[in-house]
């Protein structure tokens, strides 16, 4: 792995990418502990029984450029969801590298992106054919997840919002807008796309994507 991060890193029409979701984000009056650095400090519920929505960050960090990307999904973390950030952010960010053919990316074996996923691998494969980019997936070997670069930008963003009552969807947006990334603000969307769970393929398109 290090041997392959050192690869891209050295080769500049390789551009590295750390990516991983964060554990779901319950949203309501809620308590999350930590102390509440607003100027008026808002008494949460005494039991967390007011769950008014649940969001899931996905972040995309660009290894070098220290450019962070978070994308908060509305329903389900899925493949599907996944990659569909991958292409905003692609689309987003292809002018500011002109002469890239490569994403390397680094990724844990979360079960929407592991690499026997086969909406995963269809949808990546996709994603290379649409760009003309040659994907290669750096997996963490299990347990090893702590040392993908965009856990320290989670660190961050919970010390950040630790103490802070999320209560709706939008703070929680507004919270992580205004956090820092090595001196910069990270860039925030927000999906509206509702996700299913459950989306595969058969083993035969699997084997035929993986030759």
């Amino acid at each position: 792995m290090h041997h392959a991060n050192q690869a891209a890193d050295q080769d500049q029409k390789s551009l590295r990418l750390s990516i991983d979701s964060k554990a779901k984000v319950k949203i309501g009056n809620l308590s999350r502990g930590g102390k509440d650095r607003t100027k008026e400090s808002r008494k949460a519920d005494d039991h967390d029984t007011e769950i008014k929505a649940v969001v899931v960050p996905f972040g995309i960090l660009d290894v070098l450029g220290n450019a962070l990307t978070i994308f908060f999904g509305q329903s389900h973390e899925t493949s599907d969801f996944i990659v569909d950030c991958l292409e905003s952010w692609w689309h987003d960010n292809a002018h500011q590298h002109p002469d890239v053919e490569e994403l390397a990316i680094n990724l844990d074996n979360g079960p929407s992106v592991q690499s026997h996923r086969t909406q995963f691998i269809r949808r990546m494969v996709e994603f290379s054919h649409k760009t003309g980019l040659r994907i290669v997936l750096i997996y963490y070997p299990p347990y090893h997840s702590k040392y993908n670069p965009i856990e320290r930008c989670w660190a961050a963003l919970e010390n950040y919002w630790d103490g802070a009552i999320l209560s709706t969807v939008d703070t929680a947006v507004q919270w992580a807008t205004n956090m820092q990334w090595k001196g910069s603000a990270p860039v925030i969307h927000l999906v509206e796309k509702v996700y299913e769970k459950g989306i595969s393929v058969g083993q035969e398109v699997l084997e035929e994507l993986q030759q």
